[in-house]
């Protein structure tokens, strides 16, 4: 089928054709129409000093792996299953590649020396030395210590499995990354109504974009699509007129309460 086509294919439809018939433009579709959710859920770790580009792409590879096993016979929402698998994979990248210390052995060594260094200076002088006797000290040059004074702070970070504190708190750093978004459970709401606006014509789903996705006013609207105000009004219920009549069209996934 063209992707044209599957863009207004009703997700739980897709879902059985990668299923069943393992419809490679079926599955790249779907991912497709959930990367909003991996980004939203990117976000919430973004605040962990890794770049949301980096997260991103790590939340979009469990998407894909969450779309691939989803099995859409066992009956419950896509995005039950897709937020711990893709959770899963942001907390597997903190832990294996994110604060994962690879330093090579001459730093290891200059970090050790500087780390002497400063204690044997401390010691005489009652007072943590500066950069340049640490560096007259060692018979180098300032540039190689703060670069080893770096690689010495590096050895200091605190494990994301780590209790956050000793008083009876079990809770682990990992744990207070991120924070829960109310938002994730209209996904499928926000992915009907994605599918569904397929349907209509360009210049209405550019429109339906203007106001609601970029949140411009119906004069400014007016400006970037060359009609008049009253014409976006016009446009502007129609097109949602319209959404909610696909929508109600297509069938729904029942509830685990209605079956």
């Amino acid at each position: 089928m063209p992707a044209s086509l599957l863009a207004t294919v009703d997700s739980d439809a897709l879902f059985l054709r990668w299923d069943e018939y393992r419809d490679v433009g079926a599955r790249d579709t779907l991912i497709e129409r959930f990367l909003p959710l991996a980004r939203k859920l990117a976000r919430r770790y973004a605040g962990a000093n890794e770049p949301y580009d980096d997260l991103v792409q790590v939340a979009s590879l469990g998407l894909v792996k969450a779309v691939e096993r989803y099995d859409p016979k066992r009956g419950f929402a896509f995005s039950s299953f897709a937020v711990p698998t893709i959770v899963g994979e942001l907390k597997r990248y903190f832990r294996d590649a994110s604060w994962a210390l690879h330093v090579d052995r001459s730093a290891q060594e200059r970090a050790r020396r500087i780390a002497e260094a400063r204690r044997e200076i401390s010691s005489r002088q009652g007072r943590s030395p500066t950069v340049a006797e640490l560096a007259e000290y060692l018979e180098c040059s300032e540039e190689e210590v703060l670069d080893g004074l770096q690689t010495g702070e590096a050895y200091d970070t605190v494990s994301l499995d780590a209790p956050r504190s000793s008083d009876g708190d079990a809770a682990a750093h990992l744990d207070t990354l991120g924070g829960e978004d109310d938002r994730l459970e209209r996904v499928d709401e926000q992915t009907t109504v994605f599918a569904a606006a397929q349907a209509l014509p360009e210049r209405e789903r550019k429109i339906l974009w203007l106001r609601f996705g970029e949140d411009l006013t119906q004069a400014e609207i007016a400006d970037h699509v060359g009609v008049s105000q009253m014409q976006v009004s016009r446009l502007l219920r129609k097109s949602v007129r319209r959404l909610q009549e696909l929508v109600h069209e297509r069938p729904h996934r029942s509830s685990p309460s209605e079956r």
